[in-house]
């Protein structure tokens, strides 16, 4: 099924906030194998400036799936989870995560393309705090694999 081009451009509201608790923190570095002190010992992460311990650079990867789950859901789009596979993501941290962060997402579709009968949907999300202060611009490029492929 080709991809609806007139979601280009489309931007999804926020949703319920996210709260970024020290706990989630040490989870999401002990499952990647990040030893750093800033993600787990307060008065250290304190001690480099920040206000409570520090969220490590891919931790915000947590808010975009949940908005790639809804984006892959919407039956008008017309992706077919079961062929979707994830081709690219990058992070423009404007300042670290920490523990206490109340997060929020608004998602644009950028882009939707067909190349080699696979379609390609690229999409940002700018994550920010309870002040609306930007945190993260995310994008993802999610690659829908053709029937032939």
């Amino acid at each position: 099924m080709v991809l609806d081009q007139s979601f280009i451009g489309r931007t999804y509201p926020p949703g319920t906030p996210y709260q970024v608790s020290r706990e989630k923190i040490a989870e999401f570095a002990t499952a990647i194998g990040d030893t750093s002190a800033l993600s787990r010992d307060p008065e250290v992460a304190r001690t480099a400036g920040h206000p409570d311990v520090v969220a490590p650079p891919t931790f915000l990867t947590i808010l975009t799936l949940g908005v790639i789950d809804k984006l892959a859901t919407d039956p008008d789009l017309g992706l077919d989870y079961s062929r979707m596979v994830h081709g690219d993501q990058s992070f423009t941290h404007h300042r670290p995560a920490t523990a206490g962060d109340r997060l929020t997402v608004t998602t644009t579709i950028e882009d939707i393309f067909a190349r080699a009968g696979n379609d390609f949907l690229t999409v940002r999300a700018e994550i920010a705090d309870d002040a609306g202060e930007p945190v993260c611009t995310a994008k993802a490029q999610l690659v829908v694999r053709g029937e032939d492929a």
